[in-house]
């Protein structure tokens, strides 16, 4: 069993490598492309939503105040005259991308814990290479990929763009992955985290139509 006080070195190092390769990733100019694409006439509808002065949050329309409510007649008529939505409001103004950034080196940092936590207590310190490989990567893995398909169970995303981040994390794993060794003879403490790159997306106004 390793400790994860001996692992700290290849965990920061994992986190900043997996910071850099997600920045990179996240530049190129065609993955995003058919996300997330813009509603009719954007301008009139964010000139209707501006008066309600809705502020930072999540929002869903229509919405019921209770069970009974929702299977009232009226409410039942909302949702067939539409639209349907959940909505995600961010701040007004330019998009700061410093804080998520800050977030998203923590998240990293906690990924690749979790991911020598796991490695370090199922297998021996003598374990062979593709062994750790295995059980590390898969951690990794599911912290990085599998939460993200609840978004289209829940939120009505699109299976289309969860699959693509799928596929994008199973290529992104062996291409773009980074795996940090680190041996210690007189210990035989081991570690293999790996790194899968994530991009983030940022809009002042996310909508999901459910309907």
């Amino acid at each position: 069993m390793t400790t994860i006080a001996a692992l700290w070195m290849p965990i920061l190092l994992s986190a900043v490598i997996v910071f850099v390769a997600s920045s990179i990733i996240h530049m190129a100019p065609l993955w995003h492309r058919g996300e997330c694409p813009a509603v009719p006439d954007q301008d009139r509808v964010m000139d209707a939503l501006r008066p309600f002065g809705l502020r930072p949050g999540e929002y869903m329309l229509p919405r019921a105040g209770d069970m009974k409510a929702m299977k009232s007649p009226e409410f039942i008529e909302k949702l067939k005259r539409g639209p349907v939505l959940i909505m995600t409001v961010l701040p007004n103004g330019p998009i700061s991308m410093s804080k998520a950034l800050v977030q998203w080196f923590i998240y990293t940092v906690i990924v690749g814990v979790l991911a020598a936590y796991v490695a370090g207590r199922a297998l021996a310190p003598e374990a062979d290479y593709l062994t750790v490989f295995r059980i590390a990567g898969t951690t990794a893995f599911v912290a990085y990929a599998v939460g993200l398909w609840q978004q289209s169970i829940w939120y009505s995303r699109p299976w289309s763009t969860t699959g693509r981040w799928r596929i994008r994390f199973s290529v992104t794993s062996p291409m773009h992955s980074s795996t940090v060794c680190s041996g210690r003879t007189q210990t035989k403490s081991w570690v293999m985290i790996s790194l899968t790159g994530v991009s983030r997306e940022d809009f002042p106004l996310r909508i999901t139509f459910l309907a």
